[in-house]
């Protein structure tokens, strides 16, 4: 279930930053694996071919210390030069490819007109977390966010440099006292049923103090109904201070009244 929730790429162009860098790991490692298997057996076939065999050849065609190959050498000399101009264009290809995904893990899906969810403010302090959420209710330690959203996180430090970091979902942001840095991650995929959750470790992956190694966390995903139901029971009462507040006034006209 995890591994679909993190991988499954959702509607509206939202993509996952596990599914991102899932992504560019694959393509990394099978382009990186084809190319070696290719210069491995083209280095063994040359190995074998031209291995010395005692005998007197003719002049060998062998490029010049210090000149850069032009094509016009002879038959070695194009096979360097193409060799070079393969190795450029593969190379290049997959700076772009990855920097283009990699804007998008930096920028977030706002910039594919896909408005967030929720957004939280997360303080680190030694030695833990505070998730402070819209509607000003706060959580120690325990981030809980609906399914099929996506949730950006300003993060902060009150007191020394923290890293707020959650592997499975593939997020690290620093946490610096007097600035805010940003991070985003998408709950988009499979869906939950009710009273069902996938929870996510936090940790601090800047060591900040003597109990650095114990500040740990979790980001838990409820279906959308147990959370709504949940973030409502937790909202700060306004109400009750608001009631008293009159009641107080109205009794204090009375008083003045009766006076």
């Amino acid at each position: 279930m995890i591994e679909s929730l993190l991988l499954a790429q959702a509607s509206g162009g939202v993509r996952a930053q596990a599914e991102v860098f899932n992504e560019i790991f694959t393509v990394f490692l099978g382009l990186g694996t084809l190319v070696g298997v290719v210069v491995v057996s083209y280095t063994l076939y040359n190995a074998y071919k031209y291995r010395d065999r005692g005998e007197v050849g003719e002049k060998e065609d062998v490029p010049v210390l210090g000149e850069l190959p032009t094509g016009q050498g002879g038959p070695k000399a194009k096979k360097l030069f193409l060799s070079f101009g393969l190795s450029a264009i593969v190379v290049i290809s997959l700076v772009v490819y990855a920097y283009g995904l990699l804007l998008y893990v930096e920028e977030g899906p706002s910039e594919q007109n896909v408005e967030s969810d929720m957004e939280v403010d997360v303080v680190g302090y030694q030695f833990g977390w505070e998730f402070q959420y819209p509607n000003g209710a706060t959580a120690q330690n325990t981030l809980r966010v609906p399914q099929d959203a996506v949730i950006r996180l300003d993060v902060t430090s009150r007191d020394v440099w923290h890293n707020f970091g959650a592997p499975e979902l593939r997020i690290k942001s620093d946490a610096i006292p007097g600035q805010t840095s940003e991070t985003w991650f998408s709950t988009q995929g499979e869906d939950l049923s009710r009273n069902e959750t996938v929870s996510y470790k936090v940790k601090c992956y800047e060591l900040c103090g003597s109990g650095h190694s114990y500040m740990d966390g979790e980001i838990i995903v409820m279906n959308e109904t147990d959370f709504d139901k949940w973030y409502k029971s937790q909202a700060p009462e306004t109400t009750n201070t608001s009631s008293t507040g009159n009641s107080s006034d109205e009794s204090s006209s009375s008083e003045d009244g009766g006076h």
